[in-house]
């Protein structure tokens, strides 16, 4: 009994010693000069101007996810919408794997959506910056890189992708892939 109770609480201070670690405010935190927290403006990928509203994620449902042979799409024009998409599918041993997906400078981005230090599967876009909603560590939307925060060794791995017929498609492997390179520590 004295036993559990101490690997409990050995346990308990360790999730206590990663929380402290990774939280900087997340997201929430995160204004630019002269912005207020409330809505994000919608902006036009084709259209973006690089601007300090932060974009929060909108989740996409299974209903809007195609799957045909290995291949898996999402509508363009919900990422064509301005918006921060995030989905997730299931990989053969029953694991989610989170993605992202948005629009910046006339150019469409899908990535692994994890961060594994801190276990947040949330992103926002401010600028051309990924911000993890959970810890507040920023990456280059572009480049995936981490720049500064907790879990900036862990970069977020592009899903190779096409575009057409109204689709972002992705095939699996390159989805699986790009999970799994994200859960390695300063990969590439």
């Amino acid at each position: 009994m004295a036993l559990k109770l101490a690997l409990t609480l050995v346990l308990v201070a360790a999730i206590a010693a990663v929380a402290i670690a990774c939280t900087s405010g997340g997201a929430d935190d995160i204004t630019g000069p002269g912005e207020t927290k409330g809505p994000s403006e919608t902006i036009r990928p084709s259209e973006t101007k690089l601007t300090n509203t932060l974009i929060r994620p909108t989740w996409i449902g299974a209903e809007a996810i195609k799957v045909e042979g290995n291949s898996i799409s999402i509508p363009l024009s919900e990422v064509d919408s301005g918006k921060m998409l995030h989905f997730g599918i299931t990989d053969g041993q029953g694991e989610r794997m989170n993605f992202m997906a948005y629009g910046l400078n006339g150019e469409t981005y899908a990535r692994a959506n994890v961060c594994p230090p801190c276990r947040s599967v949330g992103f926002s876009l401010l600028g051309d910056i990924l911000v993890c909603d959970s810890c507040g560590t920023r990456f280059d939307a572009i480049t995936g890189n981490g720049i500064s925060g907790a879990c900036k060794d862990y970069p977020k791995a592009e899903v190779a992708h096409t575009i057409s017929d109204g689709k972002l498609a992705m095939q699996y492997n390159d989805l699986v892939t790009a999970y799994a390179n994200t859960g390695k520590p300063g990969w590439p």
